[in-house]
């Protein structure tokens, strides 16, 4: 109970290294989920403004205040930052799957030294 295991540097490094990627993964994953959320609030955002009549106001937020803005204005601007959403999601996504893969594949070499030392 009381021994302890000495690893050898080698497995020692990749454990490491399979831990700092496992925290790259989940900050990813939080990145695009918020990237997400922005990104569905922007599509309501676009909708709720297409249905709207064209003499109906239309504000936009800059940071404490609301200013009066241009219908088609506001409209361009939102669907620009609903592709750049879309993208940074889309890259993300590509993110997480390599850090996936690169995990699974430090987990199986991982155990592969670790059944070779245990036989």
């Amino acid at each position: 109970m009381g021994e302890e295991v000495k690893l050898p540097p080698q497995i020692r490094e990749q454990l490491i290294r399979l831990q700092q990627l496992q925290q790259t993964l989940q900050a990813v994953v939080t990145q695009k989920q918020q990237l997400e959320i922005e990104l569905t609030e922007t599509d309501k955002a676009i909708s709720e403004l297409k249905k709207s009549e064209e003499e109906t106001p239309v504000y936009k937020s800059v940071g404490n205040i609301l200013i009066k803005t241009n219908k088609q204005l506001l409209l361009d601007e939102l669907n620009e930052k609903n592709e750049l959403l879309n993208t940074r999601v889309t890259v993300l996504g590509k993110q997480e799957e390599r850090t996936k893969e690169r995990i699974k594949e430090i987990q199986g070499k991982l155990q592969e030294r670790m059944d070779g030392r245990s036989t």
